[in-house]
């Protein structure tokens, strides 16, 4: 077993044994409370930056599968487990994930105290992090940390997004996805609706988009500071105002809101698991959700544009996790309804982007005649 240690940015050193490739990696740590769906969670392009803890203590049991991604390829920059466990007893699992871990050059560290790591991260807040199975010198890893920049201020869609566009399912509604970093099961909840979806890179001018045959667009989840994001805040706002229904998660979610005049603000240790509990203020039903952010919508903000309706609260700490126009067929949320394993709660929103489009369409018909 080879050694390996964990420093975060105010000094605070764990030590533990060397998972997946050796190395060392650095960016933002977060943690997750999720208690299964490791691989999905490990393959979310929202993800990038981040060194990743794992809440649950055992991790690796049920190996990996291949239908079990949400990308290509690993997106978190690093691990952090309780338990690690190099063999796995699925039937049907492909690959171990000491494997995939190698594979995809991530490096990791398991065996110490998780539970302390969180609670840390709870108590002082989100801040970068190091680890290294190749250099153990404190002092040293400390100056290569210091210099990892910030998340705040950085734009880290352009790393995940798609490179060109493609064209997805051959059902009869259009939509025109635009890839923030998008995960594939949200791809596939439209598919399974009857949607056809076209998924545009990030650089893609709305005027490319609005041209197309689209009935709708969506706005994927991604990663980084959303209000770096200045180009593609620019664009959505002729995607809003072009009068078609928008659906917007997570960053998706984040950049119609600064669209819209809104802001947002980075949170202290953010949200990120799959048990959330939000309020749909509009039923007056709660869901449980799946989260990962680390930014979210400024509530004072929302006084500058009185057009904007709050719709779904996060009932942990009361913030903004949906919001509507009231003059358009335009609304996001902070969450995942694509959330896979599940919970599967909030799938209700893609019949709602559906629903909307039918209506949209039937009503441009009845104004063309």
């Amino acid at each position: 077993m080879k050694e390996a240690v964990l420093l975060l940015q105010d000094g605070t050193v764990y030590k533990g044994i060397s998972i997946g490739a050796v190395g060392t990696t650095t960016g933002e740590i977060a943690f997750n409370t999720g208690m299964t769906g490791y691989q999905e969670i490990f393959t979310d392009p929202s993800y990038y930056g981040q060194v990743l803890v794992m809440n649950t203590s055992h991790i690796g049991n049920y190996g990996v599968h291949n239908d079990e991604v949400e990308s290509e390829g690993i997106k978190i920059s690093g691990l952090v487990v309780k338990k690690f466990s190099k063999t796995y007893s699925r039937v049907d699992a492909g690959l171990g994930l000491q494997e995939y871990l190698e594979k995809n050059k991530i490096v990791g560290i398991s065996d110490l105290d998780t539970r302390s790591l969180v609670r840390h991260i709870r108590d002082s807040g989100v801040m970068n992090a190091i680890i290294s199975s190749e250099e153990i010198d404190i002092e040293r890893l400390k100056e290569r940390l210091s210099k990892v920049p910030s998340m705040e201020g950085l734009e880290l869609s352009s790393k995940v997004s798609a490179v060109k566009k493609e064209v997805h399912g051959s059902g009869g509604y259009k939509v025109a996805l635009l890839d923030l970093g998008v995960k594939e099961n949200i791809i596939r909840c439209l598919i399974e609706r009857g949607c056809q979806v076209t998924t545009y890179p990030l650089r893609t001018k709305a005027e490319e988009i609005l041209s197309s045959d689209a009935q709708g667009i969506m706005l994927s989840n991604g990663p980084g500071d959303p209000s770096a994001m200045k180009d593609t805040i620019e664009q959505v706002k002729k995607l809003v105002d072009s009068g078609l229904p928008v659906f917007g998660i997570c960053l998706g979610h984040q950049v119609i809101a600064l669209s819209q005049g809104l802001s947002t603000k980075k949170m202290h240790h953010g949200h990120r698991g799959i048990n959330h509990p939000v309020l749909n203020l509009i039923t007056g039903k709660a869901e449980v959700t799946s989260q990962n952010h680390g930014f979210v919508v400024d509530e004072d903000s929302l006084k500058s544009n009185p057009n904007i309706e709050i719709t779904h609260r996060h009932l942990n700490d009361d913030s903004i996790a949906g919001i509507r126009l009231k003059d358009r067929s335009v609304f996001c949320v902070q969450y995942h309804p694509e959330a896979s394993p599940g919970p599967h709660d909030s799938r209700y929103l893609f019949d709602d982007f559906v629903g909307k489009i039918t209506e949209h369409t039937k009503n441009t018909i009845s104004i063309e005649k």
